[in-house]
């Protein structure tokens, strides 16, 4: 008798041919698949962790422009790098990127490594994305194991185990090893396929396209009405509240910004005064007046609400026109910026968005 894991991996195996033929005749063009070299893998994937492929590419094509090389990428400014990356979120990616680029550069002599390994010892760089280089630009035969991947292989093996288990990724991890082509086109391609198959027909929410699927013929979880159970995810914690009170200070015509600490969420960017939780009209007037703000103009802004992994952010926000630049009761921990510097050189948060609109509408209007 054929046991449960082995027939698993039997199955997998059916899927390589028409997996490869699917994605051949259709793959989409994208722009780090014109020229698929390590660096420009390695800046595709990274940029793509926890962010759409719509919202990445004007990202990536900008960031190329900037840092075409890892020897430029190694030598940015960390506020230019800062600015870069404004908007993709995770800002943690953009400093492992450049710890990486000096890495590879004192390391690798500015190449980056071409064994799963040695690529496994870079700042910020995991299995997923080493898989990724390794069988994208290398042509190695190496899985890179996501969501996307986890859910086409627990569908396409009835497969009911929790997806979020390291155990679970690791098994499907090597499941994959032993039926990935050998060649180097193949295995490059294999795992684009699976990726790709995830992202437009295998679909985490709501329906799977599986009358497009190339796989649908033979997928149990179809087969057996499975693909609203499968894959299985423990239920999440929830996540923690955290109330906050946003001021735009204003004063001939710059505003305010703080930097934040080195460590923990959003660290070591800029981000508007703030305290923590929520003020009402007059608590407002009150803590501004502690510090020393000396108010000519008060106006409320609509409340917000910003979502990170494990924390949500309700803000309540203020407009805050005041007469001098300096808060004394903030010591010298605030600059002081123009319009022009907040668009061009200081990068905030997408959390602080729509109060950034809020900003950008009112110097409109005041001009």
């Amino acid at each position: 008798m054929v046991k449960a894991k082995e027939r698993r991996e039997v199955e997998l195996e059916t899927m390589v041919d028409p997996l490869l033929a699917w994605y051949d005749q259709g793959k989409r063009p994208l722009p780090w698949r014109d020229d698929p070299s390590p660096y420009h893998v390695w800046i595709s994937e990274i940029m793509l962790q926890q962010t759409r492929i719509e919202a990445v590419i004007p990202y990536y094509e900008r960031f190329l422009r900037v840092c075409p090389s890892v020897a430029d990428l190694a030598d940015i400014g960390d506020e230019q790098l800062m600015k870069l990356w404004e908007g993709l979120g995770y800002y943690s990616r953009a400093r492992n990127l450049k710890r990486a680029a000096q890495m590879i550069m004192d390391q690798y002599d500015g190449k980056l490594p071409a064994s799963y390994e040695d690529l496994l010892k870079l700042p910020g760089v995991g299995p997923y994305t080493a898989g990724a280089i390794a069988s994208i630009a290398y042509g190695l035969p190496e899985p890179a194991v996501d969501g996307n991947v986890l859910r086409v292989v627990a569908r396409l093996t009835a497969d009911r185990s929790d997806v979020t288990k390291d155990a679970t990724k690791q098994r499907i991890t090597q499941a994959l090893r032993k039926i990935y082509p050998q060649s180097p086109p193949q295995a490059s391609a294999m795992t684009q396929a699976i990726m790709e198959l995830g992202e437009r027909i295998c679909l985490p929410n709501g329906a799977p396209k599986c009358e497009q699927c190339p796989l649908g013929a033979f997928c149990p979880s179809r087969a057996q009405g499975l693909t609203d159970r499968i894959p299985y995810r423990a239920p999440k914690k929830a996540r923690k509240i955290q109330e906050k009170t946003i001021f735009l200070l204003l004063c001939e015509g710059k505003v305010a910004l703080h930097k934040r600490k080195e460590r923990g969420l959003l660290a070591g960017l800029w981000e508007f005064v703030n305290q923590e939780s929520h003020l009402d009209d007059q608590e407002a007037r009150t803590w501004l007046v502690s510090q020393g703000v000396d108010i000519v103009r008060h106006i409320c802004l609509p409340e917000a609400t910003h979502v990170f992994t494990h924390v949500e952010w309700h803000m309540k926000g203020y407009l805050i026109v005041c007469r001098e630049t300096r808060m004394p009761g903030r010591g010298d921990d605030l600059v002081w910026v123009t319009a022009e510097e907040l668009s061009n050189v200081y990068a905030l948060p997408t959390a602080f968005r729509p109060y950034l609109q809020s900003l950008v509408d009112f110097w409109r209007d005041e001009t």
